[in-house]
């Protein structure tokens, strides 16, 4: 209740004690004698003055009791303002780590990107290099075999320098190639093309001892009867006609049909 309809009710209330008063004292003055109004005005006073005194401190308990709720109200509002700043300082802090984790966040997927890319580039290029070491399906002399790229490499090099006319540098490639891969199916060809090496630089004892190595490591060959005659040619450059002639017979019997037979029935002939 506020302090001004409090004053107001009391005010109403003493104007109303004061007319029943007057009205009473005026009503019976004829009865009393002038003692008694004396008495009848000090009750009055007394009355109107226990009512003031009550309204006072009915005015005292009131401001007090607003007082208090003001100052809860105070407390409430500057508590409620302490709790909004503090929420406030919160959602700021929230909203600043958010930030940080996704700064964090599209740094990560970035470097995971990298990675990705950088393993997939490592992967493409150990697989090129494992290509490279992988064996390769080769054919040649009629032969199928399997090879690995780097021994194909070097007969290929040893044959190149061959029919490029460097008969001694072939030589030592074909040795060292042998030497390398002795069970390799390049084996037989590069036994082949070095006789024919040594056959080109006068080494007939050599060339015949690698012809041999050859027909004696795969008869069915076909470059076994070639070889059988490039024995006899260079039993001929040695002089040795009567071991080139058994050679040349020994070839017509074994390998009849091939192209290296038909030189060897005119070999004889002329031998004749």
């Amino acid at each position: 209740m506020s302090l001004v309809l409090m004053q107001t009710k009391y005010w109403r209330k003493v104007l109303l004690v004061l007319v029943c008063g007057l009205a009473a004292t005026c009503a019976n003055g004829a009865f009393f004698e002038d003692e008694e109004a004396r008495k009848a005005i000090l009750e009055l006073r007394q009355r109107v003055e226990a009512l003031r005194l009550e309204a006072e401190q009915y005015k005292l308990t009131a401001a007090a009791s607003a007082a208090s709720s003001a100052a809860e109200i105070a407390v409430e509002n500057a508590n409620s303002g302490k709790n909004l700043l503090e929420l406030q300082r919160k959602l700021e802090l929230m909203r600043s780590e958010v930030a940080t984790l996704r700064g964090a966040n599209e740094q990560l997927a970035k470097e995971l990107t990298d990675l990705q890319r950088l393993q997939k580039d490592q992967l493409q290029v150990l697989l090129e290099r494992l290509s490279k070491l992988e064996p390769v399906r080769v054919n040649l002399d009629g032969v199928d075999f399997q090879a690995e790229p780097g021994e194909k490499k070097e007969f290929e090099s040893a044959l190149k320098v061959f029919r490029g006319g460097d008969f001694a540098a072939s030589q030592n490639l074909f040795v060292g190639f042998i030497g390398r891969y002795p069970l390799s199916g390049y084996a037989t060809p590069a036994l082949f093309w070095l006789g024919n090496a040594q056959y080109a630089t006068r080494d007939y004892k050599e060339a015949i001892i690698n012809f041999r190595a050859l027909i004696a490591r795969t008869p069915e060959h076909m470059r076994a009867a070639e070889s059988l005659l490039s024995i006899a040619n260079c039993q001929l450059e040695l002089k040795d006609v009567r071991s080139a002639r058994k050679t040349l017979t020994d070839l017509i019997g074994a390998y009849p049909q091939s192209e290296a037979s038909v030189a060897a029935k005119e070999r004889l002939s002329a031998l004749k």
